[in-house]
């Protein structure tokens, strides 16, 4: 693999003034025509190469770059103007090539940004009591508020992913994270129930970007064998801003106009799209080589402009000489990058075809979808029952929302070292195993069961004469729950669809997306209807009965993706 820092090619008075190296001197005299001195053989060169068409290659963040060929002389003509300073292409390196500083400063930024977007969906809850007075509207009708965000979220990645591709993460990021703080401005100060669904509608949308394109830049900077700890990571983000939300904007409701919970969030996410514009570096490899190739081509034409024709080019694929050559770099993503209408489309359809002829996109997605509906479900549910039973105002009730902010935040630590702990004890043969997808679900089979296990308990626990804290911690083991299965399912198919990662990733997102906006809906009245145990008893007989998936693919994984039509010839690639 080439240097990552490409070395500026020495100035022509040091190649001048270098009689140190016999080496060198030979091969410049070897070069030489005997016939003609050099001067007279660069004019030569300069002709040939001023007629010679321009031969355009492919460039790699591997490749090496040419010298140029007036360097290649011991001597040049005096008459033309200095050559124009080679490019610092340095910052156009393989993100794969970064520092690990640099790496984890764009890591955690992105997971804070995660943190904040998810925090966006459940601080609404403790604002509907006001805004349902202001408005003289129902409890159902408010809830859509949660609804319209997270429909927003599960939507826009469709149309914002192709983007990314194209114009890198950054661009998207900044646009976005603008238009994100703008809307939730609007919430902020909108008059109507109806300007305040359509906001909320708007901030999913724009905020989606810094949950949903976040895995894609853990993809752009490490390698799969890297990923697990930013993985964790961002997983802990997205599940410690879920319990954030409810719990700051309780102290808030409970104290304040339902507005400053909408204004707290504009100075938070507003600092941080500062902080996104200032130290967040594009980590798209391939828009980064494809500016790399802009900067080259600009350079050479300006060096031909002032009469310095050519790079050092080898003659022949296994030849060690090298010969003036006109040259320009191309990207081959570039030409293979399709439109912007196709590439959406194919955005748009490819998820959805995934969905419906992949039984392990298929499962996971509706797993998946299930645990973040209970996730949602949390926020009417939680305020219900410890106000009811335990005779909580409303920001006691939200705060038991630390229950899963706590939770976020142990279930990240565990599975930051987990995996590691595990390679110190496994056999060789079970060693094997971890490293393929189904190794990926192993502590998901044991985690994923504190779903089910704390939806049984927050319901049977939820009376008033047991301690409000046995329900809570209820709260706290279903979350660490759904964060196994929200990390699994991402790490699983990322693994097993590679190129198609992303589509079979927009799938299972937009169901649980879609399922969780609804979840929130239905859940004061199912709670009430069914008893506070009679609808924790549900929600666990189904997470038990959804639990089977990675046990199922744990055991015949490698048989089912066999018989997948994608995933068995990614299998079959070396």
């Amino acid at each position: 693999m080439a240097d990552p820092e490409v070395k500026l090619p020495l100035d022509p008075v040091d190649l001048e003034n270098d009689s140190s190296n016999p080496d060198i001197e030979k091969e410049e005299q070897e070069k030489r025509p005997h016939h003609v001195d050099s001067a007279s053989s660069l004019a030569f060169d300069i002709q040939r190469c001023d007629n010679d068409e321009i031969v355009w290659h492919y460039l790699t963040h591997e490749t090496d770059l040419p010298s140029p060929a007036y360097l290649s002389r011991s001597s040049y003509d005096d008459t033309r103007s200095p050559p124009p300073e080679c490019p610092d292409v340095k910052k156009y390196m393989s993100p794969f090539m970064w520092a690990a500083r640099q790496k984890q400063i764009l890591t955690w930024l992105s997971v804070l940004a995660t943190c904040l977007c998810a925090y966006g969906a459940g601080a609404y809850a403790p604002a509907e009591g006001q805004m349902m007075q202001k408005w003289h509207i129902s409890e159902t009708a408010i809830s859509v508020g949660i609804g319209t965000f997270t429909w927003g979220f599960g939507i826009a990645p469709m149309f914002l992913a192709p983007f990314s591709e194209i114009q890198g993460r950054r661009p998207v990021f900044v646009i976005t994270g603008v238009l994100w703080v703008i809307f939730q401005m609007v919430c902020a100060v909108t008059p109507t129930y109806a300007g305040m669904i359509v906001a909320r509608f708007l901030v999913g949308c724009c905020s989606s970007t810094f949950s949903t394109m976040v895995g894609g830049v853990v993809s752009d900077i490490y390698a799969a064998k890297d990923r697990n700890t930013a993985m964790a990571l961002f997983a802990g983000g997205a599940i410690l801003g879920t319990g954030l939300g409810p719990l700051v904007s309780g102290f808030i409701a409970q104290n304040l106009e339902y507005r400053w919970v909408f204004w707290v969030q504009v100075i938070t996410n507003g600092l941080m799209i500062i902080l996104i514009a200032a130290f967040f570096k594009e980590t798209r490899g391939s828009v980064l080589l494809s500016r790399k190739a802009k900067v080259l081509n600009k350079w050479y034409t300006q060096l031909e402009e002032q009469g310095y024709y050519g790079m050092m080019m080898p003659t022949s694929k296994s030849s060690q000489h090298t010969a003036p050559q006109r040259i320009r770099w191309k990207v081959k993503s570039d030409e293979e990058r399709a439109s912007i209408g196709k590439m959406i489309s194919v955005s748009l359809y490819r998820p959805f075809h995934l969905l419906v002829t992949e039984p392990v996109v298929f499962f996971f997605s509706l797993w998946a979808s299930f645990a973040w509906g209970v996730l949602y479900l949390l926020f009417s549910a939680v305020p219900l029952v410890f106000q009811t039973n335990h005779g909580f105002d409303l920001q006691q009730a939200n705060a038991v929302f630390t229950a899963t902010a706590v939770a976020g935040i142990l279930s990240s630590a565990i599975s930051v070292y987990q995996e590691k702990w595990a390679r110190m004890f496994l056999s060789e043969k079970r060693l094997t195993v971890l490293n393929t997808p189904e190794g990926r679900l192993y502590f998901a089979c044991i985690w994923s069961a504190l779903l089910p296990i704390g939806c049984f308990w927050f319901g049977w626990t939820s009376f008033s004469s047991i301690s409000w804290i046995v329900p809570a911690i209820g709260v706290g083991c279903a979350t660490m729950g759904i964060f196994s299965i929200y990390l699994a399912v991402f790490n699983y198919l990322a693994d097993c669809y590679h190129i198609y990662a992303s589509s079979a990733l927009a799938a299972q997102s937009f169901c649980r997306n879609m399922l969780a906006g609804a979840f929130p809906l239905f859940t004061p009245q199912m709670f009430r209807a069914m008893t506070f145990e009679g609808a924790g008893s549900l929600l666990g007989g189904l997470a038990a009965l959804l639990t089977v998936v990675p046990w199922v693919l744990v055991f015949f994984g490698p048989k089912i993706r066999a018989r997948s039509k994608i995933a068995s010839q990614i299998m079959e690639k070396p």
